[in-house]
This record gives structure tokens, C-alpha cells and sequence, in this order.
């Protein structure tokens, strides 16, 4: 395959990550006013771990176990920033 053909499937899956990207936003936020209306915090260390650790016992490569933490915790990471926004956005409607 030349390089032309293999940025086209690299751009079909940016696509893809994009919608899974969005996807999860969309759930994190779902999660965020349940969390909400239960009073619990938005931050959950013990998940995050959790979710850190499956990452690294899935990871097929090439990509190293520490590669998939770090792009793990920048979804993490902006999950939380967007579920933080919405609660406070929430605060501000009422």
C-alpha cells in the first residue's frame, strides 16, 4: 500500500475515534448527573485505576502499556473537565 492509501485508513479511523471520543463523553456525562443527584464526588480515583489497569492487560501493542495509560488518562482527564463544566453549568440554571 502506498502512503496515500494508508492515510486514508488512518483517516477513517480518526473518524471513528472521534465518534468513540464523543461517545464517551456523552456516557461520562450520563454518569456525571447520576453522580450528581447521589452526591458523590466527580472524581473516582479507584475507577480510574481500574479502568488503567484493564487498558494495560488488553493492550495488544504496539503501542506500550505505558502509552495506553497516558492516552487513557487524557480521556480520563477531559471526561472529568466536561463533567465538571456541565455540573457547574447545572449549578448556574438553578
Amino acid at each position: 500500500m502506498d502512503i496515500d492509501g494508508i492515510r486514508k485508513r488512518i483517516d477513517l479511523l480518526d473518524d471513528v475515534l472521534l465518534r468513540i471520543f464523543n461517545e464517551r463523553a456523552r456516557l461520562a456525562l450520563e454518569i456525571g448527573h447520576l453522580k450528581k443527584g447521589l452526591n458523590l464526588p466527580v472524581f473516582d480515583p479507584s475507577r480510574e485505576k481500574r479502568i488503567f489497569a484493564r487498558m494495560k492487560d488488553e493492550n495488544p501493542g504496539p503501542l506500550d502499556s505505558d502509552a495506553i495509560v497516558r492516552l487513557f488518562e487524557r480521556v480520563v482527564d477531559e471526561s472529568r473537565r466536561l463533567e465538571r463544566i456541565m455540573s457547574h453549568a447545572d449549578e448556574e440554571e438553578n
